[in-house]
């Protein structure tokens, strides 16, 4: 599974949500949507847009774990 790890950038950068959902022009409930790991999928326009907001790169805001560990952490 893909974590999402929006929200430990946001804490590096010291940036609010709704600061950076303004910053690439989207909702702060569509962000939180993609935060919580809800989103089926992001555009490639939207990540380089928090990219650019957060002054990182996509791995930076993507994780893959291992469905195994997924698992364990959701118990």
């Amino acid at each position: 599974m893909i974590e999402v790890t929006v929200d430990f950038m946001l804490l590096k950068r010291k940036m609010k949500s709704k600061d950076l959902a303004k910053a690439i022009g989207i909702t702060p409930a569509n962000l939180s949507i993609l935060k919580t790991g809800k989103a089926h999928g992001v555009r490639f326009g939207t990540l380089s847009k928090i990219c650019e907001a957060l002054d990182c790169q996509p791995g930076d805001l993507l994780k893959y774990v291992p469905d195994d560990e997924g698992k364990k952490d959701e118990k």
